[in-house]
């Protein structure tokens, strides 16, 4: 019963890769006559195909990588199709209703693969730019907002000075010694000092 079991499933591999090996050999025998980008991209079209193989050929790949080999693609016959036509089909499968959707909005179409990777990497462009460009404006209002606050904290530290009273400046003194651990005399007597030397040198 084991055994029986284990054909049925040679079987059904060997089907699955004969159908890989066959879709492969038929489109290297017909990419060179593929150049309009609408009949590529049908259901049915060569670089939607093409694409699809790939992306079965590198989900089977034995490489870390995930990268198909050239060994594979040489088993599967597309080894003879431009590299960058082969990247190009996988990336469309890969981002097929991105793809679609952005060529259905466009109203003159594409011609190639390339065509419209280039048109899509500039509309993303284009659209993170506003965002780019706003930041210059914010960090002028940031720099707008921290002028009118130095402004605003001059006039305020004008005012306050003007209304410091010498009574006010000796609870602030003794204030901060208690919040610092410092002896009041000690500052006291470095005032006294202070002034002592301001003295002397105004009457040199």
């Amino acid at each position: 019963m084991a055994k029986s079991s284990a054909k049925s499933v040679s079987v059904v591999e060997g089907t699955s890769m004969d159908a890989l090996v066959k879709e492969g050999k038929a489109l290297a025998r017909i990419w060179k006559q593929t150049n309009s980008l609408k009949d590529s991209t049908k259901a049915s079209g060569f670089d939607t195909r093409l694409g699809k193989l790939l992306q079965q050929l590198k989900a089977q790949s034995s490489l870390d990588s995930g990268q198909v080999s050239r060994q594979v693609l040489t088993a599967h016959g597309i080894h003879t199709i431009d590299r960058r036509r082969r990247a190009e089909a996988l990336w469309f499968v890969e981002n097929e209703v991105e793809c679609r959707a952005f060529i259905a909005k466009s109203k003159k179409g594409f011609s190639s693969l390339t065509a419209l990777q280039a048109a899509m990497r500039k509309a993303a462009t284009a659209a993170e730019q506003p965002t780019a460009k706003a930041e210059p404006s914010n960090v002028g209002q940031s720099e707008a907002t921290a002028s009118e606050a130095k402004q605003s904290g001059a006039t305020e530290h004008r005012s306050v000075s003007v209304q410091i009273t010498r009574t006010k400046m000796v609870d602030t003194i003794l204030h901060h010694c208690k919040e610092n651990g410092l002896n009041v005399e000690d500052i006291i007597n470095d005032l006294q000092s202070h002034v002592a030397k301001q003295q002397r040198k105004a009457s040199k």
